[in-house]
């Protein structure tokens, strides 16, 4: 075969075999894959979006905390729109006839890129409105009325917690492909985190148009048409009632109050003060701009997002490391004439009885103690330096949680800060810090910043004696079963022997009867709960509130932080806050000789001690 022949026959052969694959592609759409047709012909067809029910979001007793309700959305294909009577469109949705001629100005402007698509006209009108509509929506050609959902929230409580749904944006399509315009998702809160169930799976019926645009029949006799398929209801770990108490406790004061049940990690209760109203969330856009210049900042979740000094409630930390690092037994004694004293360097503390041992100093709170803790751990023999002791000493505190993101289902979480070794080269000169330059660290000041779930996580892991579960918001249930990660035990590097003496130091802090208790105010009828105060420093005006708590001793049902910005004394407000939400939730009432502390509790206003910025 000569050269000419040969490349005669690869060219038949190659045309050949492209107009069988043409061929075989063909058959496929247009017998095999007959929704290819769908597409193919989209534009004399009209897709009519269905959109599915939200899940709702319920709290741990059943009880409703987020629903939903029925609304309607105002569509318009303006492709399809005659003439119309724009005075009597407008008195029925409460319009002005400016923003008709705008929107309109607007679907000229783009008419090629909007060809034949329906778009949202007005959003949410009520079903008094929908109804007028629809009994002249024959003199409205290109308008039509579509089913939707809106929030509502039954319980009123948890606005921080629940976070809220909007549109999406340009934007969020962007990043998210499977949106589009009109679609509504969570940004904040539990509607954020718990998005892929609650959203559903949006539904359609395609219709198709003739050679004018005008509607005839379903396509194909609605064999491509799809069902909305509903969001999964999301059971949350709250207890509302106790939620909606927290809140009521903690009004009036910036701060927060985060309950945890130790036994499982679940998060009982969550407040940040002041936050959101849940009658805000269901008119988000509304009040949207109010909120984000309120200069307390209710949008901002205090208790994930806020780090802070968790002052005298970390020598509980500092107690633990020192036990298992052998420089600190129960019976250490130490002295205190009100305060540590080196050189000229002194860390002050309050009047009471001097010398004591380790459950004293954890019962009267006292500073000097945990100053010579600390500097017994960083200056142990067992190591080279004291740098090299730091780092062991970080290594503790990392295992309680500090220092790290908890690893929670709840949007925003902090990680807060922890000091290292390389910061204090900076401060000091490589080398040249020794354990009393760092010596705030023993009292929970200085560079460390916790968030109060952090705190709350560490009552959680001293009930525990040991270990704490990661505290999440969603219950595990079988519809919708939690991540692996939240059943796991996470353990502390401190031996579970040396809590039990931590513990009897926190029991006597609200129960001795003797004198000297920091936390008797904390006392609850009835019950054996352990507790630890805390006045954290605050440069900018008053010192911050601090107590954490459990109970009952022996078999802890609840562990609780109450963080008090600006609230002084660790006793002042944090403690009777943290053991009412105690009281409330192990006996299911407050004792009539506690009531006195609750209604001071209620009608405490300290919004004026904080310092923000007026805009």
């Amino acid at each position: 075969m000569n050269p000419f022949q040969n490349r005669r026959s690869i060219v038949v052969a190659a045309v050949i075999l492209v107009f069988a694959v043409m061929a075989f592609r063909l058959f496929q759409v247009q017998i095999i894959k007959k929704e290819y047709r769908v597409t193919a012909e989209n534009n004399a067809l009209k897709y009519e979006t269905i959109y599915p029910a939200r899940g709702r979001i319920l709290d741990r007793n059943g009880e409703v905390l987020v629903d939903n309700k029925l609304t309607y959305d105002i569509m318009v294909t303006p492709f399809d729109v005659k003439e119309f009577d724009t005075l009597a469109f407008c008195r029925i949705f409460d319009l002005d006839t400016g923003f008709v001629h705008e929107k309109f100005r607007e679907y000229r402007m783009y008419r090629t890129r909007i060809g034949y698509q329906t778009l949202v006209f007005k959003r949410q009108v009520t079903g008094e409105q929908y109804n007028m509509f629809i009994e002249k929506s024959f003199l409205f050609p290109g308008f039509t009325g579509v089913p939707r959902t809106s929030r509502t929230y039954p319980f009123n409580a948890g606005g921080n917690l629940l976070g809220y749904i909007s549109e999406v944006d340009a934007n969020y399509i962007k990043d998210h492909p499977e949106y589009r315009s009109g679609d509504y998702v969570g940004k904040t809160g539990m509607e954020e985190a718990y998005e892929p169930l609650l959203r559903g799976e949006k539904g359609y019926s395609i219709f198709l148009r003739d050679a004018r645009g005008r509607i005839k029949e379903h396509y194909n006799d609605g064999e491509y048409d799809k069902t909305a398929i509903p969001g999964v209801d999301v059971t949350t770990t709250i207890d509302g009632v106790l939620q909606a108490y927290g809140e009521k406790l903690m009004q009036n004061k910036v701060g927060s109050l985060v309950a945890i049940e130790p036994a499982t990690g679940e998060i009982l209760t969550m407040v940040s003060s002041p936050g959101i109203d849940v009658s805000q969330l269901s008119e988000i856009n509304k009040h949207y701009r109010d909120l984000v210049t309120d200069p307390y900042k209710p949008m901002y979740n205090r208790a994930v997002m806020s780090p802070q000094p968790p002052g005298s409630v970390f020598k509980l930390v500092n107690g633990l490391i020192g036990l298992q690092e052998g420089v600190l037994t129960p019976n250490t004694m130490y002295g205190c004439h009100r305060g540590y004293v080196v050189g000229n360097l002194r860390v002050g503390c309050h009047g009471h009885p001097s010398p004591i041992n380790m459950y004293q100093s954890i019962m009267m709170s006292c500073n000097a103690y945990y100053c010579y803790v600390f500097r017994s751990i960083l200056d142990n023999p067992r190591y080279n330096s004291v740098q090299e002791g730091f780092e062991r000493w970080k290594e503790y505190t990392a295992s309680f949680g500090f220092g790290q993101k908890l690893g929670t289902d709840i949007p925003g979480e902090k990680a807060g800060t922890m000091p290292t070794a390389e910061r204090y080269d900076r401060l000091h000169g490589k080398g040249r810090w020794r354990s009393i330059s760092i010596i705030s660290l023993s009292i929970g000041q200085g560079e460390i910043g916790c968030t109060p779930l952090h705190l709350a996580n560490l009552a959680a892991t001293i009930a525990n004696r040991g270990f704490f579960y990661t505290p999440h918001l969603q219950k595990d249930t079988p519809d919708s079963p939690i991540d692996e990660r939240f059943k796991e035990r996470h353990y502390t590097m401190v031996d579970t022997s040396h809590f039990v003496d931590i513990v009897k130091g926190m029991e006597l802090a609200i129960n001795y009867t003797g004198g000297g208790a920091t936390a008797t105010i904390a006392r609850v009828p009835g019950v054996i709960a352990c507790g630890k105060t805390g006045t954290a420093q605050n440069p900018h005006g008053d010192d911050h509130s601090v107590f954490i708590t459990f109970a009952p001793k022996d078999d802890p049902k609840i562990a609780v932080v109450a963080y008090v910005e600006n609230g002084g004394f660790g006793a002042t407000w944090a403690a009777p806050i943290a053991s009412l939400l105690v009281e409330k939730y192990l006996n299911g009432e407050i004792a009539p000789e506690r009531k006195y502390l609750e209604q001071r509790v209620f009608d405490g206003n300290l919004l004026h001690k904080v310092k923000v910025k007026k805009r």
